[in-house]
């Protein structure tokens, strides 16, 4: 009967276990979203000086400097163009 109470207590542990580390997990992905859109916006043209601007050209996400000064691309993005 003392076993079925270890086991079963350690099975309540574990699923306690595994939903904070799925709670620690979700908060990290909202953080780093969250961080991800700040630096996005935060950035700005090395020429101009003036903030690059979220653009879809082709399909591709890109940063773009509003007075055509060039364009910033991430490098999984640059990858996929290229093995196209």
């Amino acid at each position: 009967m003392a076993d079925e109470k270890d086991r079963f207590g350690e099975k309540i542990r574990d699923s306690e276990k595994a939903r904070e580390d799925q709670w620690a997990r979700q908060r990290d992905a909202e953080l780093l979203e969250k961080i991800r859109q700040k630096g996005l916006t935060a950035m700005h043209c090395p020429r101009c000086g003036k903030g690059l601007v979220d653009k879809v050209q082709d399909g591709v996400h890109i940063l773009a400097c509003p007075q055509n000064e060039g364009a910033w691309i991430e490098a999984s993005a640059l990858e996929g163009l290229l093995k196209k």
